[in-house]
């Protein structure tokens, strides 16, 4: 089934010819987080996979599967690729080399993320911030400590990703979590839909021009590793957002440019951008220290 959350907080299913069946009424649902309500119920949608589409996908604002995930968990360099391309470009990370083994993971924070039909925000126009397509995944139960095998089993479905970054010298975290820099969607598919998560085409274009195509096997570390990796450290509960790193071809973005992302068996998002007319050099931050 194809999942999609849209016109404040509804939950629908995708169809095959791009309809929306809505679940909302249908199964009772009353959060602001419909997704996060089904998977934690006693929910079956499967009952009304074949009901008429109640609305045309073209005719709705697509939103974010989960408006506000508990934590965003994001793996770094998890493709060859992009590796050398990092190691290249001195803009994309200063370390030699580095991998989730080294490093671990890093936190975007829920409120940068925004669904497909909103626009992606250049917060400065004197720094470069780039795209990055990824397959992410959301958590369909609580893991702690858990094998590989479990990992697999914990995933409720896969979506599309897009880690908009500043790049620089500053955290991760800091760089990756500007408001709209982590566009989310269109829908969540769940595994039974899919062949293998390890094997998927993805493909992003700026303005038409693809910038990166590669396929998920490609991975340094499956999407069960990052998993397993992350719930050594902390609890990863149902409805928390996992994306997997991007493969090489990763570029700048530009006021007025269209960003076309589509993975394979999921589907596809075309999302705008904008610029603020701030510059980074000139944004002033008055310091208060102790005498």
């Amino acid at each position: 089934m194809k999942f999609v959350r849209f016109d404040g907080s509804r939950l629908g299913l995708l169809t095959d010819d791009n309809g929306i069946i809505d679940l909302t009424d249908r199964l009772g649902l009353e959060s602001e987080e419909p997704l996060v309500e089904y998977m934690e119920g006693d929910y079956d949608a499967s009952e009304y996979a074949d009901a008429d589409a109640d609305y045309d996908a073209a005719d709705v604002t697509t939103e974010a599967p989960v408006g506000r995930p508990g934590k965003v968990i994001a793996a770094p360099l998890n493709y060859e690729n992009h590796i050398e391309e990092a190691i290249a470009d001195k803009d994309i990370t200063t370390d030699e080399w580095f991998s989730i083994e080294d490093k671990g993971y890093f936190l975007k924070a829920p409120s940068s993320v925004i669904g497909p039909d909103e626009n992606i925000v250049i917060p400065f126009n004197d720094r470069r911030i780039d795209h990055e397509v990824e397959l992410a995944f959301i958590m369909g139960e609580e893991s702690k400590d858990v094998d590989n095998d479990e990992a697999w089993e914990n995933i409720f479905g896969y979506t599309i990703l897009l880690d908009i970054s500043v790049r620089g010298d500053q955290d991760r975290s800091n760089r990756k979590s500007y408001d709209t820099f982590t566009v989310v969607g269109p829908c969540v598919v769940t595994p039974d839909e899919l062949d293998d998560p390890q094997n998927l085409d993805l493909e992003l274009a700026v303005n038409g021009d693809v910038q990166q195509s590669d396929n998920t096997s490609d991975m340094v570390y499956t999407c069960a590793d990052i998993v397993q990796y992350a719930s050594i450290g902390a609890t990863i509960e149902v409805g928390d957002v996992i994306t997997t790193g991007t493969p090489e071809g990763v570029g700048p973005l530009r006021d007025g440019d269209v960003v076309d992302a589509e993975i394979e068996g999921i589907g596809s998002m075309s999302v705008d951008v904008e610029e603020r007319d701030v510059s980074f050099a000139d944004v002033d931050v008055e310091k208060h220290g102790q005498e």
